[in-house]
């Protein structure tokens, strides 16, 4: 396996966060889908991916639909989406993806996270050549698929060489560059494959090594970062704990 899946596998369960948190991201990004391009799946690619997200994290029919339907309506709020980079305890950089209707609240609870940690929030960009971002597609595999092939089919998309097999539940995970994140959703579904998963991801490309206690300190620091319902993702470059 990839060190890309290799990092996500290790670190899901705290970015994630609980269910009913997953559900209020979902459902911003549900807003945000619907808004560029309107309340028809068959129509709207990114929110044919947002949905196969929802399903993978056994959101309810019933709350997607009423997310779309919402959505549709006049008073909704516009969402932005927003990145905050920084230094947490020990050194660890920290990036946190948001979503909100007001940046001057969330980028108050963002710093305000960071100060009580003694962290530095930095400039957008700032730690950018830290992290890879990538556009992350999980698919089913189908019988007879050359891999080979079909990456270098998707190469002109930006998608790596390196991709992810999950035997057990029988799908394939690609990364590629953000940028393409449309032309590589459309070119897996002509090709008949089943997406199950579309999303962007941070991927750092140097880990740092952490003590017991540091990690403590940077996890609670995660957790304050998670409370507000603004943000959607929280990356660091801190090594994953060894199982």
């Amino acid at each position: 396996m990839g060190r890309a899946f290799e990092y996500r596998k290790a670190t899901k369960l705290k970015r994630w966060g609980h269910m009913a948190k997953t559900f209020t991201r979902i459902g911003k990004q549900i807003s945000i889908a619907v808004k560029a391009g309107g309340p028809e799946p068959e129509n709207n690619p990114t929110l044919r991916a947002i949905i196969a997200n929802a399903k993978r994290e056994n959101m309810p029919k019933d709350n997607i639909e009423r997310a779309i339907k919402n959505a549709m309506g006049k008073d909704q709020s516009e969402y932005k989406e927003m990145s905050y980079e920084g230094y947490g305890p020990h050194g660890v950089a920290i990036f946190v993806d948001t979503l909100t209707d007001n940046t001057t609240r969330t980028v108050g609870d963002v710093r305000s996270v960071f100060n009580k940690f003694n962290g530095n929030l930095g400039t957008q960009g700032s730690l950018s050549f830290l992290f890879d971002h990538k556009a992350v597609f999980t698919f089913k595999k189908k019988d007879g698929i050359d891999m080979d092939e079909l990456i270098l089919d998707l190469i002109d998309y930006g998608v790596d060489d390196e991709f992810d097999e999950d035997e057990e539940a029988g799908e394939i995970t690609i990364y590629g560059d953000p940028k393409s994140f449309g032309d590589i959703q459309k070119h897996l579904e002509s090709e008949g494959f089943e997406v199950t998963g579309a999303e962007f991801t941070r991927i750092p490309n140097d880990l740092k090594d952490v003590t017991p206690e540091q990690r403590e300190t940077i996890d609670k620091m995660i957790e304050k970062l998670e409370d507000f319902d603004d943000v959607q993702t929280v990356y660091t470059n801190m090594k994953p704990a060894e199982e």
